[in-house]
């Protein structure tokens, strides 16, 4: 029996086979072979189209098809991961009226405070664990005021993965997680803040069904199914936002544990039984992808927006009147040749949007004290490594402040975690273990459908054979030295005065 997984990025989509039977991936593939392009039509905008990402899913299951000889008429059920917060906004036909406004956009950022000041503080702190932020109900708010045209013409509002399972199966919907990444989640009542609709003056009516994050939600539309050599039979069983997915490919489920990733953005992930909040705002509180309500699981969320974007600028730069790229593993290299502190060069990896661990406030980025006749290229890798942690760590002592503990810091063995001197910064500087499992957000999500579809009786049996690659412990003297580096580091960070 065979499990589909997709996961949505914004660099790519990735998507899997699960062999249930074997307990193992027996196939993926990643689309496009490049990046896919975020546009920018203003500065601190970022947008990218609904139908590009639906005709990559298509070249995904292709590539399956065809290059791996999978046959897709064995898949049953299917589990969709997507990147978080971003706003879909589809006709009565589920055909995108405008491009989707992506999770790094900072259009929002004042609609969302002025909504916070509307509701009241306390109030909204307490329904949503937050604020309305730069999260989608804010992009669906900006859109009403700034393309009523649009927001007329528009029938549903929907997160990115749903947008996927929609032209999966013809129906629209979303879920309880994806509706607190919305900030549309009434934590205390356990359904849709409807108050937050009304004061931010949206209707209720743009809300699709809601569906829990696992089960049957909803059957493959028989002509996608036969247009791409689909199951007819089979049925969307699993979705989540991508950071919520990679704790559940990792096997973080439960109070304590702790999953983090650097792709396009470098994610801390801590899952708590407590409805618990920064009263800043700096860091997150979303429902995780196993809470019910009979054991409630949220998972605290501290993000920095520029981490795989900042390698991938890095990698541009560096290959400039180059015929091709050059490769990571090239850049990985370089930066092993520097001493911790990069020859006190500093990188401050603000590039890219919007920061929530700073409650959206702007902040600089760029490099702090080049020395023309000192650093080189590899100083400048190692530095924005050493950069995209410090930021990372910044956001992972708020969560510390709000009593989220863990000793053991779980991640998949991929993007900037391939890295060795990002994985020895890391695990020195946030003084945590690290433990690097063979896994990816495809493979959660595949096996996130197969526990949907009830093939797993549970989740510790779904991730049972999940295989661990290394496990690093912090180095005494060289965690000393990185406190005094991030320490330094952390007193230059400047922020925008209110």
């Amino acid at each position: 029996m065979y499990f589909l997984g997709i996961d949505l990025g914004s660099s790519s989509i990735k998507v899997s086979i699960l062999d249930a039977e074997k307990g193992k991936i027996i196939a993926a593939a990643t689309v496009p072979e490049f990046e896919m392009e975020i546009m920018t039509p203003k500065f601190d905008w970022a947008e990218q189209n609904p139908d590009v990402w639906w005709g990559y899913v298509k070249d995904g299951l292709h590539e399956l098809k065809n290059k791996h000889h999978i046959n897709l008429k064995k898949v049953n059920g299917i589990g969709i991961a997507y990147q978080m917060h971003g706003l879909v906004l589809t006709d009565e036909n589920l055909e995108p009226v405008r491009p989707s406004i992506i999770w790094c956009d900072s259009r929002a950022v004042e609609i969302g405070n002025e909504a916070f000041a509307a509701i009241g503080k306390e109030n909204c702190q307490r329904q949503i664990l937050g604020s309305p932020g730069n999260f989608t109900a804010s992009k669906l708010k900006w859109v009403k005021q700034n393309e009523p045209e649009v927001y007329a013409k528009a029938k549903y509002m929907m997160l990115p993965g749903d947008f996927i399972a929609a032209k999966l199966s013809g129906i629209p919907q979303t879920t309880t997680s994806g509706l607190s990444e919305a900030a549309l989640w009434d934590f205390p009542k356990g359904k849709l803040a409807t108050e937050v609709l009304e004061k931010m003056g949206l209707s209720e009516e743009y809300i699709p069904e809601i569906v829990p994050n696992f089960g049957r939600q909803a059957k493959v539309n028989s002509k996608v199914a036969e247009e791409l050599g689909l199951n007819p039979e089979a049925i969307i069983t699993y979705r989540a936002g991508d950071q919520p997915n990679n704790a559940l490919s990792l096997n973080v489920l439960n109070p304590g544990e702790i999953a983090t990733t650097a792709g396009t953005s470098a994610v801390i992930y801590a899952v708590t039984d407590k409805d618990i909040y920064d009263e800043q705002n700096r860091v997150n509180t979303f429902l995780h992808v196993n809470s019910t309500e009979d054991q409630k699981r949220n998972g605290i969320l501290g993000i920095i927006n520029g981490s795989g974007i900042l390698y991938q600028w890095l990698r541009k730069t560096i290959s400039l009147g180059k015929e091709k790229l050059v490769d990571y593993d090239l850049l990985n290299e370089a930066a092993g040749q520097v001493p911790p502190g990069s020859e006190n060069l500093r990188f401050y990896p603000f590039g890219n949007g919007a920061e929530r661990i700073f409650n959206n406030k702007k902040v600089n980025s760029g490099i702090e004290n080049l020395n023309f006749n000192i650093h080189q290229p590899s100083h400048l890798i190692r530095s924005a490594c050493e950069g995209i942690v410090f930021a990372m760590n910044y956001g992972f002592d708020v969560m510390k402040s709000l009593g989220t503990s863990g000793e053991i810091v779980r991640a998949g063995k991929g993007n900037l975690f391939l890295s060795p001197v990002f994985r020895e910064i890391f695990c020195n500087t946030t003084q945590a273990k690290l433990e690097l499992y063979n896994t990816s957000g495809a493979e959660g999500a595949a096996r996130g459908a197969a526990y949907g579809y009830g093939y797993f009786s549970n989740l510790e049996e779904t991730f049972g054979d999940l295989e661990i690659v290394e496990r690093m412990e912090p180095n005494k003297e060289l965690s000393s030295r990185y406190q005094e580096i991030y320490a330094q580091w952390k007193e230059n960070i400047k922020i925008e005065k209110e």
